[in-house]
């Protein structure tokens, strides 16, 4: 059964350069009110290999090492109805307000994409309408993180997601 589910709050540091945009969060992220909570997730995981911290250390300890490094996570959709976990099921999506944030951290120079369904819907729903605020911007388009993405090895993500490391 659909149920109507909204996205957890932007994590933010102080002058952030990157800005990772996931679809929504999974039913176990929003349960854990965490991003990445599923334990099959490969984005800690992957974050920790490039930024060099523990993937197993805790959450709030995760959140520093990615906030001091300069990136921010969010969600392209604020509100929308889904069944389960399942980001082909999303219906009625409302964007969060990106453009604000941006404005708010003008720093954003760079927006990577958590996978397909992010892409598509920040293309449609973010980015269309307000292409003069992101033509200075790289944006760019991951495989996703998610167990879901099965036909991505997790050294081919590793590999695809190397925009983490620090320059």
């Amino acid at each position: 059964m659909p149920q109507r589910i909204q996205s957890l709050d932007p994590i933010l540091g102080v002058a952030p350069h990157t800005l990772i945009l996931g679809s929504i969060p999974g039913r176990v992220s929003l349960e854990k009110v965490r991003y990445y909570g599923h334990p099959r997730n490969a984005f800690w995981p992957i974050a920790a290999h490039w930024l060099g911290f523990d993937p197993e250390s805790d959450y709030e300890n995760r959140l520093e090492c990615l906030t001091t490094r300069g990136f921010a996570l969010w969600d392209v959709v604020a509100r929308c109805t889904r069944e389960a976990s399942s980001d082909a099921s999303i219906r009625e999506a409302e964007p969060n307000a990106i453009p604000d944030l941006i404005d708010r951290h003008p720093t954003i120079a760079r927006i990577l994409l958590n996978g397909g369904t992010a892409a598509r819907a920040f293309e449609k729903l973010v980015r269309r309408p307000n292409a003069d605020l992101f033509a200075d911007r790289e944006i760019h388009a991951l495989p996703s993180t998610s167990p879901a993405n099965a036909g991505w090895s997790f050294a081919k993500k590793l590999d695809a997601w190397r925009l983490l490391r620090p320059s």
